[in-house]
């Protein structure tokens, strides 16, 4: 694994726990995260279940993400199909919001651009990372 792929993954992964564990923790009344500084409709009930719909998708491409740097700084080959599977999701991730966002016709930036920075970040790694996992010969 690349460094630059192992830091933007390493990078990536630990935001999104780190973003996760402040919602968890605004959730449930630890910490109080100013509306102004957040997302379009937060703290209405449907925006927010909206929002912690993408917990599972989020926690599952950092935990796969970070196995993958694991794996690569073991010398695994495991570190190929996972980093795949996280740079996947990851876009889905992003894809998703910024469709969300752009069906509602709300570009605010400290959203929208995040979320689109999900979208195209992987696509520098993706075509290589298919490829060398394309090359390698079949496990029998």
């Amino acid at each position: 694994m690349s460094r630059r792929l192992s830091v933007a993954l390493a990078i990536t992964d630990l935001s999104f726990i780190a973003y996760w564990a402040v919602a968890f923790a605004a959730q449930v009344g630890l910490i109080h995260l100013p509306a102004a500084l957040m997302y379009s409709g937060y703290g209405e009930a449907r925006v927010t279940a909206w929002n912690w719909s993408f917990f599972p998708l989020d926690l599952g491409f950092s935990l796969v993400g970070l196995a993958a740097v694991r794996a690569a700084r073991r010398g695994e080959p495991l570190w190929r199909p996972l980093a795949l599977i996280s740079l996947v999701l990851t876009q889905v991730a992003g894809l998703m919001a910024v469709g969300y966002w752009a069906l509602l016709g709300e570009f605010d930036p400290s959203w929208f651009l995040p979320n689109l920075a999900l979208v195209i970040w992987p696509l520098a790694f993706l075509p290589r990372l298919i490829c060398d996992l394309a090359a390698q010969p079949e496990a029998a």
